[in-house]
């Protein structure tokens, strides 16, 4: 009953192909953990109800294609992250990452989305407990 935490880097195609196959088999929740995969595993992921989490790397001036990909992730299933002690956001980028450093990403993605702080933070706080369903609401 617990979600499936994912980190996949270079096999999208692969891990898109095992996830569909297990998930039809016998549902299941998926975490999306520090995407920077492709668009089509997003979409493919996204229609299993997966949730995405979003790093520092969506800080970073050479990743306007995972800054693209987030903008069309689902509202409602989009968390944010460190991946400490790696992948500090700018402008912290080359320090060891630290979870102090999370409002740095929280800020990007809600520039990306169009989203107050206020709402950005709301939104991922939802779909954190809404994936993690037996930690309890404060």
């Amino acid at each position: 009953g617990l979600p499936l935490i994912v980190h996949t880097r270079e096999a999208d195609a692969v891990m898109g192909d095992m996830l569909e196959t297990a998930y039809a088999a016998a549902p299941f929740r998926i975490l999306m953990h520090c995407y920077t995969s492709g668009a089509d595993l997003a979409r493919r992921m996204a229609a299993l109800g997966a949730w995405f989490s979003v790093s520092g790397i969506a800080t970073f001036k050479a990743a306007q294609d995972v800054r693209d990909i987030i903008a069309e992730m689902p509202a409602d299933r989009i968390m944010i992250e460190t991946d400490c002690p790696y992948l500090a956001p700018v402008p912290m980028r080359g320090r060891r990452n630290e979870p102090a450093y999370v409002g740095h990403v929280l800020a990007e993605l809600a520039r990306i989305r169009g989203w107050s702080l206020a709402e950005a933070e709301k939104r991922t706080e939802d779909a954190f407990f809404d994936l993690f369903d037996r930690v309890p609401r404060p």
